[in-house]
């Protein structure tokens, strides 16, 4: 006797080849056929294996075990040694994992936790930022920002608009990316790398020139990082693009880590006397720790953000 295949759904496989030839004689369209062939056998005949197997073996990694070999992963997952191994290296080469402790073993890379905080920066810090900008705009009279970091680059990912027309002229729109070590935003947000770090980072000799002000090494970019570090935010006025400066101060996380930064933007090549510098140093400052605050984080003490969100600062 001939054996009776059946589908996901339950129902002979005869019968859902006879629905589908009955389909077609009637003239059916072939993307509905597909759309009702999945309602029937399941949305596993849409999944794509190599993508499934490559998404497997990133979840295998965990705290409990952050490194595996590749043999045991090509245990887990049910796949040949050689089909593991390209996973492996396609993984490797896109920056999801790396190598550790030897050539067969691996652990999760830095594409992972971009991944991931781009994820987290889309649920909850755009969230939590927007009222946020909303409320250092009015205090200011600026356009504000939030920025991330992304290797290189750092990323507008929310604003709040000054309506003033003589921020017409200002084109920073969501999505917006400036090189990270040109820029005072980027010097913010490198504010928790190492020396090494950084030059893992730029591993090139001499670094592009934007401006003047462009530091020319690794050596002056982490000089100049580690100052607006202790400084606790930074000023730019006209450094990276004539007739604009800034004020960009870090958020920090539950952690401590620097996740993002505020930033006020003045239309003009300077942003005034001393008082007014000494005034938007405090607004912006105190956004940066609210924000801060709201993801959980709980300042240290000496934290040079929060000093100056809360007393007058001395400008250098």
């Amino acid at each position: 006797m001939a054996k009776t295949t059946t589908t996901a759904a339950g129902r002979p496989a005869a019968d859902a080849a006879s629905a589908k030839s009955r389909r077609a004689a009637a003239g059916a369209r072939p993307e509905l056929d597909a759309a009702d062939d999945e309602a029937a056998g399941g949305a596993s005949s849409y999944l794509v294996p190599g993508l499934e197997r490559g998404l497997r073996i990133l979840s295998e990694f965990s705290a409990r075990e952050p490194v595996l070999s590749a043999p045991e992963l090509s245990k887990r997952i049910g796949i040949p040694r050689t089909t593991t191994f390209r996973l492996l290296q396609t993984l490797e080469a896109l920056g999801f994992i790396e190598r550790a402790n030897g050539d067969r073993h691996f652990r999760l890379g830095i594409g992972v936790l971009r991944l991931g905080f781009e994820y987290l920066n889309s649920l909850e810090l755009t969230d939590l930022g927007a009222p946020v900008l909303e409320r250092l705009r009015d205090a200011a009279g600026l356009s504000t920002h939030l920025l991330i970091r992304d290797r290189r680059d750092v990323v507008f990912v929310a604003k709040a608009q000054s309506n003033a027309s003589m921020f017409g002229s200002v084109k920073v729109h969501v999505g917006t990316r400036l090189p990270a070590h040109a820029t005072v935003h980027g010097h913010v947000l490198m504010g928790d790398l190492t020396r090494d770090a950084m030059r893992q980072l730029y591993p090139e000799k001499r670094l592009e020139a934007f401006t003047e002000h462009t530091p020319a090494t690794v050596d002056e970019l982490y000089e100049r990082v580690r100052h607006y570090a202790r400084l606790g935010y930074a000023l730019s006025e006209g450094a990276f693009e004539s007739g604009i400066s800034a004020v960009t101060a870090p958020v920090r996380d539950h952690s401590g880590s620097i996740v993002a930064a505020i930033t006020a933007t003045v239309p003009r090549s300077e942003i005034g006397a001393v008082d007014e510098k000494e005034r938007l140093v405090e607004l912006v400052c105190g956004a940066a720790v609210d924000l801060s605050q709201r993801l959980n984080y709980r300042p240290l003490d000496g934290d040079p953000t929060v000093a100056h969100a809360r007393h007058k600062v001395a400008l250098f």
